[in-house]
Order: C-alpha cells, then sequence, then structure tokens
C-alpha cells in the first residue's frame, strides 16, 4: 500500500539528506523518543507503534528511512524534485501489503501528517 503527504516546502535534495536519525523525534510527533542512536544510518525509536529499529539511506531527491524489523517493512521518503510535487516535498510511505485494518492505515496517514508538519517546523517556521 501507498500513501502520500506533501509539503508546502521549496528546499533542496542536499539539505532533506541532513535529517538524521538522532533527531526523528524532532521532525515527527509520532516519534516520541530516540532511544538508542547506533551509527548516523540507524537508531532505535519509540514511536505510535512501539519501539522499532530505523535505517537512514540517502536517496536521489531527498531520504529514506525503514524500520526493517516492522511486521509491514514500512518504509517512507521524503523527497524534493519529482513529481507528483517537484517544488515542494513529497512524504510517501509504503507498507507490504494489499490491505489493512482501517485504524492501521489511518495511522499511516496521521504519522506522515506528522512529518508533514514537523518539516515544516524545521524549514519554514524555524528559518
Amino acid at each position: 500500500m501507498e500513501f502520500f503527504a506533501i509539503a508546502d516546502i521549496q528546499t533542496t535534495p542536499e539539505q532533506l539528506q541532513q535529517l538524521s536519525v538522532d533527531k526523528l523525534n524532532e521532525y515527527c510527533a509520532d516519534i516520541e523518543k530516540v532511544l538508542h542512536v547506533e551509527h548516523e544510518n540507524s537508531s532505535s525509536i519509540y514511536c505510535i507503534w512501539g519501539e522499532f529499529t530505523v535505517h537512514r539511506q540517502l536517496i536521489n531527491g531527498g531520504v529514506r528511512f525503514s524500520m526493517p524489523t516492522c511486521p509491514n517493512a514500512f518504509v517512507w521518503t521524503i523527497t524534493t524534485g519529482f513529481d507528483p510535487a517537484p517544488e515542494k516535498v513529497v512524504i510517501h510511505g509504503t507498507i507490504n501489503r494489499t490491505d489493512h485494518d482501517a485504524d492501521f492505515i489511518e495511522s499511516i496517514a496521521l504519522f506522515l501528517d506528522a512529518w508533514k508538519a514537523g518539516l515544516k517546523r524545521h524549514f519554514v517556521d524555524a528559518g
């Protein structure tokens, strides 16, 4: 399943690639706490779904975060410069299911909305 949130933010892929695993809870209110930083591209977090490891990967246009221990293989990317909104920031989430219960689907949409709000605070309001 795919999920999208579009943030009205002008930034660069290089700035998005500066989003770090040690500050995930500063970017997203649904990530309550960073529990442990393994290294610059891996941390343990506590979020709305419980405790998970998060990996960070630099990609074309921005950054990808993944939860390799998540039973739904949840991944989200934060990019700019590409469709569906090349002048804005696209937050794109996926899980490895074709369907899921309505509450879980809503929680993913709310998670992406929390990222959208947090990125606005980070890139626009703080600037």
